[in-house]
């Protein structure tokens, strides 16, 4: 009996401490999978005063972004969170990385995304609340706007910067070759904007032309939309969330449909 994904190429391109669980999925649900990061993370270092400082405070809540933001946070503690009334994670992934550090998740939405972390009713009225906002340098303000909208006062901790990745030679070859293969089905996985724009970058003018007419795995709308601005011609595969299940679950829809179409 044949798996879901048998004779599909997937390129995927999140960073190589997040790949691991949907390169195993992918795996074994029958796909070929060419690991290749489009982003790495680096983990900042903060100055000791401000590790003090956020240490002192009364947090009613501390919201974190990402396993990203869990994992640099913990260390940059001496692997130990700064303590809150309450917790809240953005995405699945999140809340199981605060779990594992005995964290009780009070929200954390089905989409994993600021709206929808935003949406839940327990982040509504958030007058006069201390809210610490455990992300990456850069990004969206949306969640500190909105909170501080409605009242709170949201101190930003950022502990982590995305860089462009590097991938190997090897690497890039073995994508290089999938490309010029036009018999081969090969479908891009990117959980963001950035990780998309990453890897248009990091190849070259030929293999940029060929996977633009890939078919293109992704997150929602919002990603979609900057696929399009960067004339993405393949079929674009909206996943509900950019969790390892839901990319899994669109990847294997899309797949039962037929054979992707090839450059």
């Amino acid at each position: 009996m044949s798996a879901p994904l048998d004779g599909i190429t997937i390129v995927v391109t999140r960073p190589a401490a997040q790949a691991a669980r949907f390169l195993d999925l992918a795996t074994r649900a029958g796909a070929r999978c060419i690991a290749f990061p489009t982003i790495a993370i680096e983990r900042l270092s903060l100055a000791s005063g401000t590790l003090d400082e956020v240490a002192r405070i009364d947090w009613d809540w501390a919201i974190y972004t990402s396993t990203n933001a869990v994992d640099a946070a913990l260390a940059a503690f001496g692997g130990r969170l700064p303590a809150a009334r309450r917790s809240a994670a953005v995405g699945r992934a999140t809340a199981r990385a605060l779990g594992r550090h005995a964290v009780d998740v009070a929200v954390r939405p089905e989409t994993a995304d600021s709206e929808g972390l935003l949406a839940s009713p327990e982040l509504q009225d958030v007058a006069r609340a201390n809210v610490l906002l455990v992300k990456g340098a850069g990004g969206r303000d949306l969640l500190r706007d909105t909170l501080t909208s409605r009242g709170a006062q949201v101190r930003q901790l950022e502990v982590y910067r995305r860089v462009r990745g590097d991938p190997p030679p090897e690497v890039r070859a073995q994508l290089h070759a999938a490309l010029a293969q036009h018999d081969c089905d090969c479908i891009v996985a990117v959980t963001s904007a950035e990780v998309l724009e990453a890897l248009l970058h990091l190849v070259d003018a030929t293999d940029a032309a060929r996977l633009r007419l890939r078919p293109l795995l992704l997150p929602g709308p919002r990603v979609a939309a900057v696929a399009r601005r960067l004339d993405w011609g393949g079929p674009i595969v909206q996943a509900a969330t950019a969790e390892d299940d839901a990319m899994l679950h669109a990847l294997e829809r899309f797949a039962a449909q037929g054979p992707a179409p090839a450059a």
